[in-house]
C-alpha cells in the first residue's frame, strides 16, 4: 500500500511537470517570414502561401492560420452565419491579394502543421481589421466563440 502511494506521488509529479512545460512551449515563436506568393485563401483566418527564404518542403503551399482571431466557419449550415463568413473570406482575400507586402509576424507551429501568425499586410494587421469591421472575434485557444444569428422578431400590432 504505502509503494502504492509512493508511485502515485511521483506520477502525479510526472505529470504536472509535463503539463507545465506544454504550456511553456506553447508561447514559443519562430520569428517572422515574407509571403512570396498567396495560392488560396480558404475562410477569413485561414490561407495558403509560398515563403521568401524558405526551402520548398517547409516553405511552398504551406497553411498559415491569423493568430488571435476566430472567424465563421464556411461550413456552417446556417444561412447567416455562412454568409458573415463569405464576406469574412472575401474581405482577408482582397487585403491578401491587392497587397504589396505580406509579413508573418511571430511565426508559431499549429495543428495541422500551419504556421500561426500575426499577418500584416503592407503594415496592417489583418486580425484587427477583420475585428474591427465585425467579421472576426478574439480568440486565442481553447474554446472557440459562439457565432449567433441574430433574430429580429417582427412587431405585431
Amino acid at each position: 500500500m504505502r509503494e502504492f502511494k509512493r508511485n502515485k506521488i511521483i506520477l502525479l509529479i510526472i505529470l504536472t511537470l509535463a503539463i507545465h512545460s506544454w504550456g511553456i512551449n506553447a508561447d514559443v515563436t519562430y520569428g517572422n517570414a515574407s509571403v512570396k506568393r498567396i495560392i488560396s485563401v480558404y475562410d477569413g483566418d485561414t490561407f495558403r502561401c509560398d515563403l521568401y527564404d524558405f526551402p520548398a518542403i517547409i516553405g511552398s503551399n504551406i497553411g498559415v492560420r491569423i493568430y488571435g482571431i476566430d472567424t465563421p466557419e464556411i461550413r456552417d449550415k446556417r444561412p447567416a452565419i455562412k454568409a458573415l463568413a463569405n464576406k469574412a473570406k472575401q474581405f482577408a482575400k482582397s487585403m491578401l491579394m491587392g497587397s504589396k507586402v505580406i509579413v508573418l509576424k511571430n511565426m508559431r507551429r499549429g495543428k495541422y502543421f500551419r504556421i500561426v501568425a500575426e499577418v500584416y499586410i503592407d503594415e496592417v494587421n489583418l486580425g484587427e481589421e477583420l475585428i474591427k469591421r465585425g467579421l472576426a472575434k478574439p480568440y486565442y485557444g481553447g474554446t472557440k466563440p459562439k457565432w449567433e444569428v441574430s433574430l429580429q422578431r417582427k412587431r405585431v400590432n
